[in-house]
């Protein structure tokens, strides 16, 4: 299974359960989330999701070894899950429990609220990719955290630790490894107290203005990440990674 899902009274929790590989999104991944978020929309007796991750990482972005054509097409799909998560009516919480790249850094913006444990790191690595941004984080970063920390985030490349995640405004709260989970549902069951109806329609309200917004940046993104997918710079990269070296951009 590659996720799972069990209910704390009106709270459903969904974990990434890919823990062999870092909770790295597959295209069945993507698959499996997006069924997920969308049967947490529709069930009346859910009014929050919570995501976490098994084991040691919360998620380790795409996994570079799915390559296209290697399984059963997609459903979904990376396009259908971001869909999925800007149309979501409920509040959806993250508790980041370990490392998370990639997109396992790009979705706190778009939740609602993000918990993250002490020793977590997070990492938007696209320049040291040869690669550029994406999950609409081109507007959500710079929303949440002004636009010069949102620039050195998205263009540094650099590992993030919790605290200056915190600073940043990346996360609303830091928390003890062993008590990440259970402070979350904390703050998830005092919003599932609320009435469903005022829960939808206030989350309605804040993100109404900015889902078109979110859609043309993704958009955008996926043709930068294609224009760069594969190009110079992004095959130096993946070729330092396998010699285990540090890529050399110096003529690019």
């Amino acid at each position: 299974m590659l996720t799972t899902t069990h209910n704390e009274g009106a709270v459903r929790v969904l974990r990434f359960n890919r823990p062999e590989a870092l909770n790295a999104f597959s295209d069945a991944m993507f698959d499996a989330v997006t069924e997920d978020l969308l049967a947490a929309a529709e069930d009346d007796s859910v009014k929050v999701l919570v995501i976490t991750g098994e084991g040691r990482a919360f998620s380790a972005g795409m996994d570079l070894s799915d390559r296209p054509g290697k399984g059963s097409k997609p459903v979904h799909g990376f396009a259908g899950m971001f869909e999925a998560f800007i149309e979501f009516p409920k509040p959806i919480l993250l508790a980041i429990n370990g490392l998370g790249v990639g997109f396992g850094c790009t979705i706190t913006g778009l939740a609602d609220l993000v918990f993250m444990a002490e020793s977590a790191k997070l990492r938007c690595p696209f320049t040291a990719l040869g690669l550029t941004a994406e999950a609409a984080s081109t507007v959500t970063f710079p929303a949440m955290m002004g636009s010069q920390s949102a620039n050195w985030v998205l263009l540094s490349s650099e590992w993030l630790d919790a605290h200056t995640c915190k600073e940043y405004g990346l996360v609303f709260e830091v928390v003890a490894d062993d008590q990440l989970l259970g402070r979350t549902l904390e703050r998830a069951q005092t919003l599932a107290s609320k009435p469903l109806a005022s829960l939808i329609t206030t989350k309605e309200l804040l993100m109404a203005p900015r889902r078109e917004a979110l859609r043309e940046a993704s958009e955008i993104e996926t043709a930068g990440l294609g224009s760069l997918m594969g190009g110079p710079a992004n095959q130096e990269a993946i070729a330092a990674f396998k010699d285990r070296r540090e890529p050399d951009f110096s003529a690019f």
